[in-house]
């Protein structure tokens, strides 16, 4: 017989991790970081790709080859960074502050690449095109496969 002021508590379930071996654990109990945005492999990754497609244009177009090279790849770096620096500003309190934090540094990168492209292509008048596209293009893709690869 129950009494009207008392409720059965739920029973207790366990919580089991993907590899269904092992209780999950939260990542501030197990000792591991939880997963954040890998700023060092990404900007690493961009600097390897910048440096090998600004030795190509060199080979081909020689000094402006080179130095087209290196702004193609500077303005994805740079942008990132600033990105990196406005999330890591941030310390939203709501889901609602985490997506304007996320959605104000993304509108932050997006308008540094668009003013960096107007100002090389506008005060560089040697820029080799292919070269600072090419650049630009494979440093925004290494991003996306820089950030898919786990630690």
């Amino acid at each position: 017989m129950r009494t009207a002021g008392f409720v059965d508590a739920p029973p207790q379930k366990t919580l089991y991790s993907k590899s269904l071996l092992e209780p999950a654990v939260p990542d501030s109990v197990s000792g591991r970081s939880p997963f954040r945005y890998p700023l060092r492999r990404v900007a690493g990754w961009q600097l390897i790709a910048t440096g090998i497609i600004a030795a190509a244009g060199s080979l081909g177009w020689g000094w402006h080859g080179a130095l087209s090279g290196l702004l193609g790849g500077i303005t994805n770096l740079s942008a990132g960074a600033a990105y990196a620096v406005v999330v890591g500003l941030a310390n939203p309190a709501s889901a609602a502050g985490t997506l304007v934090t996320a959605f104000r540094a993304e509108a932050i990168k997006i308008v540094l690449i668009v003013v960096q492209l107007w100002l090389v292509l506008t005060m560089y008048p040697d820029v080799v095109h292919a070269v600072f596209f090419a650049a630009f293009v494979v440093t925004v893709l290494v991003t996306q496969a820089a950030i898919l690869i786990r630690d």
